[in-house]
């Protein structure tokens, strides 16, 4: 739960970089989240709007961690739009978004990997 609302404090923080766990909680508990009001919705007969306006909610912030998690893979965030390519371009970013961290920094900034050394 800690990753997920790290991410939703860094709410439009486009710039630095991602681990993956950051990237693949946040999804896992969106994904949880929208489930969970999407069967909300259908009890109270409401269909999917609580999950629409939910995935509404956390659009940029979805946005903001998908560009981080491109950057710490040595990408630009522009990547984002290939998911845009029917079918294909989905698969392609789910693999850039499984790959390890560029080791060391890079143009975005340090690894988020490496520990900060306490003085």
């Amino acid at each position: 739960m800690n990753w997920y609302m790290a991410v939703l404090k860094n709410y439009a923080g486009f710039s630095g970089r991602a681990r993956r766990t950051e990237y693949w909680m946040f999804a896992l508990f969106s994904f949880i989240i929208t489930a969970v009001l999407d069967l909300i919705g259908m009890v109270a007969k409401l269909g999917a709007y609580l999950g629409l306006i939910y995935g509404l909610l956390v659009l940029i912030p979805s946005l903001a961690v998908g560009v981080r998690r491109l950057h710490d893979t040595g990408r630009s965030g522009w990547w984002l739009l290939i998911a845009l390519i029917p079918f294909i371009g989905a698969i392609i970013l789910i693999v850039f978004m499984v790959l390890d961290s560029e080791p060391g920094d890079n143009k975005y900034g340090p690894n988020p990997k490496q520990a900060v050394p306490v003085a």
